[in-house]
């Protein structure tokens, strides 16, 4: 992994930061300094296109905790990226499963987040 790593949503930039093995083309996202399917040091960094599939979908509706209350209902998701990864974030609350989504990033309790819609 670079010395400074590339600066991504985690880091409160605007993107969404993957890792591509040089050994053995595997994609992991959160990075590691590590392949964690074959171990070689250094992963590249590339950016995702924020574009995906929705695999999954679950609406929150109690608030975990009191900063949380003021954005129920708020959608948690998995999305499959374009890219070949896949990815947690949140959403607009009408998603589906299958539908083609597209990143913007929006605020959530102080932190910068993904947050995925409905592609046009």
């Amino acid at each position: 992994m670079s010395e400074q790593p590339v600066p991504d949503w985690t880091m409160g930039g605007e993107a969404i930061v993957y890792q591509c093995c040089g050994a053995c083309g595997n994609l992991q996202y959160f990075r590691r300094s590590f392949c964690w399917s074959c171990g070689a040091p250094d992963p590249v960094e590339k950016f995702a296109s924020g574009q995906g599939t929705i695999y999954a979908t679950s609406l929150v509706c109690r608030a975990a905790t009191a900063e949380t209350r003021a954005h129920v209902p708020y959608n948690i998701v998995l999305v499959d990226t374009e890219e070949g990864f896949r990815m947690m974030g949140h959403g607009s609350n009408d998603l589906c499963i299958g539908d083609k989504v597209k990143a913007r990033f929006a605020r959530f309790v102080d932190r910068l987040i993904p947050y995925f819609e409905k592609a046009v």
